[in-house]
């Protein structure tokens, strides 16, 4: 268990009141929109908001209780924190920026360690330069590398992309995705960007108004959400495959085909829009679309003039947004076997 909270804390006309755990490893996504609390939780995790009522307890170390007056201070917790701007010094050179924190811990990375982390990020040719001459994705790297290198336990990355515009946070992206996946540490990351979270998160705590509204894998809390334009389905598959000139990517459910070329082997996450997906009573033939998957709908949710179709492909969880008449024509009922027509499929990460 990397964190156990439990937390009762009121800031103005503010209530916060939540509960949940995140298992050891892996990237906990704390998800909503804005004043949803997600930044006062990771304030109350770092020790730099102190809450009045609650109990929590990182990687097995109690570092608030109430009941018992235990409250461990910021600088003894053994997190790193980044925020969504970069808090570089000026006057320091990005390598001096580096080992800031590192200087002033006991048990020190060791010069291999710290070369490991600078070439994770991609930093070498920054070293001597002064934060103003970076880039806002490279800003927010040295951040990254910075918050590294004081040995954290836990790592917290309050909206570290919010600052930054579309080509950068594409240029970021990759090496956050690179830190989850070799990362010894569990990893809290704040967002209110539903891509962000679907490209990175392993589990995700939704919050909405100071309370847990569901927590869960991010396979199966992700479809439905999104109100402009709503995720379909999350999938992590593996590249099998190459036919006839496309990419089949294999998940617990079916198959998938995509343009991209992909190493074989690879462990690739797809994001498809629930817009994206057609229902079929029969399947069909003479289609345009790569993907017709199999399914068995498990609920149907009306939204006025539209629906949400929820169904299943083997353990994957899918969400197609139809419209109400839709449903009607096509006589659609929980538990019936149809299937899933898919337009187009985002493949997240760089192609090779």
């Amino acid at each position: 268990m990397s964190a156990e909270v439990r937390i009762r804390h009121v800031q103005g006309d503010f209530k916060l009141e939540v509960a949940f755990t995140a298992a050891s490893g892996g990237v906990t996504a704390l998800f909503g929109p804005s004043g949803a609390g997600k930044t006062t939780i990771v304030h109350a995790l770092a020790g730099l908001t102190r809450p009045a009522h609650g109990r929590i307890i990182l990687e097995g170390r109690t570092v608030l209780d109430t009941e018992a007056g235990i409250f461990v201070p910021p600088e003894k917790r053994r997190i790193g924190l980044v925020f969504q701007d970069a808090r570089l010094f000026p006057h320091m050179s990005v390598e001096k920026n580096l080992l800031f924190g590192w200087r002033r811990r006991e048990d020190r990375a060791t010069p291999d360690e710290i070369g490991r982390i600078i070439a994770l990020l991609g930093l070498e040719h920054l070293l001597p330069r002064a934060p103003k001459h970076l880039s806002g994705g490279e800003k927010s790297r040295v951040a990254l590398g910075r918050a590294l290198l004081s040995s954290p336990d836990i790592l917290l990355l309050d909206e570290p992309l919010a600052s930054l515009d579309a080509a950068r946070r594409a240029e970021i992206l990759p090496w956050l995705e690179r830190l989850r996946d070799i990362a010894r540490m569990p990893i809290f990351y704040v967002s209110h960007a539903l891509e962000e979270v679907a490209r990175l998160a392993d589990r995700v705590v939704l919050l909405e108004e100071g309370h847990v509204r569901a927590e869960g894998s991010v396979f199966e809390l992700l479809a439905g959400l999104g109100v402009e334009k709503p995720l379909g389905a999350v999938l992590e598959t593996t590249v099998e495959e190459r036919e006839g000139g496309l990419t089949a990517l294999t998940f617990d459910g079916g198959r998938l085909l995509v343009a991209e070329k992909r190493r074989l082997g690879e462990r690739v996450r797809v994001r498809i829009g629930a817009d994206e997906i057609l229902i079929a009573r029969e399947r069909p033939v003479a289609i345009s679309a790569n993907n017709v998957l199999p399914v068995v709908i498990s609920a149907i949710h009306a939204q006025g003039a539209l629906a949400e179709v929820e169904m299943r492909s083997g353990a994957a969880r899918l969400v197609a947004r139809v419209t109400g008449a839709s449903v009607q024509r096509l006589a659609l009922v929980p538990g019936m076997s149809v299937f899933a027509v898919i337009k187009a499929v985002v493949v997240e990460g760089a192609p090779v």
